[in-house]
């Protein structure tokens, strides 16, 4: 149970829950993570005196506000990227020493080079579904925490609630562009991929809408 782990444990889980999920409640974080608010109300304090979450009052509809938590810039530090530093200095040196050109083509080749080996461990899907799984479960081996919702009409959403790239992107903002490429090549002309939420917009998370072709309405 959740109350015999020692108390960094579940401070850790919850940390990583409000990165995963967004703003919660202090119920919202007790019954997901299989503890009494009580508890769930200390550990959010604690981590609130170490500067990783913060909390805002939101009202929906009558009644008195509740109480809202969600990770500070520290918390999300907890979840770092990966090698960021190296892989800053790797772009500012192509750049430097082939240009804007030679950058494109590195982007480039990461793509294809993307777009090949996620066909590979896809292979063939019955569904769309089963497909977006897969890829979720590749994707957060990666480090984006990836997971899939369901939306009306066949179509899904594809969230990534942590982006291991983000120094990097925000650097080289093609490395974005090359992603939603990269999801639109392995998953085929019969789907339309759309980006609805994006981290260096400022959104929490990375979401991209996915629907069969067949039942989007052409523009």
């Amino acid at each position: 149970m959740s109350r015999d782990q020692p108390p960094e444990r579940n401070r850790d889980r919850i940390l990583f829950h409000l990165k995963s999920r967004g703003p919660q409640t202090a119920a919202d974080v007790a019954a997901r993570l299989g503890m009494t608010v009580a508890g769930a109300r200390q550990h959010l304090v604690k981590l609130l005196d170490a500067a990783l979450v913060e909390s805002a009052d939101s009202r929906e509809g009558r009644g008195r506000p509740k109480k809202r938590w969600q990770l500070t810039e520290r918390g999300h530090a907890r979840f770092p990227d990966r090698h960021a530093e190296l892989t800053l200095e790797l772009l500012r040196s192509t750049r430097t020493l082939f240009g804007d050109a030679g950058l494109d083509r590195l982007i480039a080749h990461r793509e294809r080079a993307s777009v090949a080996d996620y066909r590979r461990r896809l292979g063939t899907r019955r569904s769309l579904r089963r497909t977006l799984d897969a890829l979720a479960e590749i994707r957060s081996g990666e480090g984006y925490m990836a997971s899939v919702q369901a939306e009306g009409g066949g179509a899904f959403l594809l969230v990534e609630d942590h982006c291991p790239i983000c120094a990097a992107a925000a650097s080289c903002q093609g490395l974005c562009r090359s992603e939603l490429a990269v999801f639109r090549a392995v998953l085929g002309a019969d789907v339309i991929v759309e980006r609805t939420d994006h981290i260096l917009a400022g959104a929490r998370r990375c979401a991209y809408r996915i629907a069969p072709r067949r039942q989007t309405k052409a523009r």
